[in-house]
């Protein structure tokens, strides 16, 4: 039984598309050298921007949502200042 709904909870993660590990850690990549990643207080454009993170920024990465065909995923700065939000998965990069 046990191995069954190990099996199940598995299959719905790669059903689900979870490409990425709780707890990894993700890198800045790809807004260029004159902008910055905007990290939301949620998961989609509509969430207040709490601050810009440049490219190289390293990131512990958490878990990640699809809103409105957009992934997002929940994040904190690696640095240990305890700040958290949302940002575009298109501009991570798993360390």
């Amino acid at each position: 039984m046990r191995s069954t709904i190990a099996k199940i909870v598995v299959g719905l993660g790669v059903l689900a598309g979870c490409s990425s590990v709780v707890g990894s850690r993700a890198v800045v990549n790809g807004v260029g050298a004159n902008d910055m990643l905007k990290l939301r207080a949620g998961p989609g454009l509509g969430y207040e921007i709490i601050m810009g993170l440049p490219d190289g920024t390293v990131l512990n990465q958490h878990e990640c949502v699809t809103e409105v065909g957009q992934r997002w995923c929940h994040v904190s700065l690696a640095s240990g200042i305890g700040v958290s939000g949302y940002v575009s998965a298109d501009y991570l990069s798993t360390h």
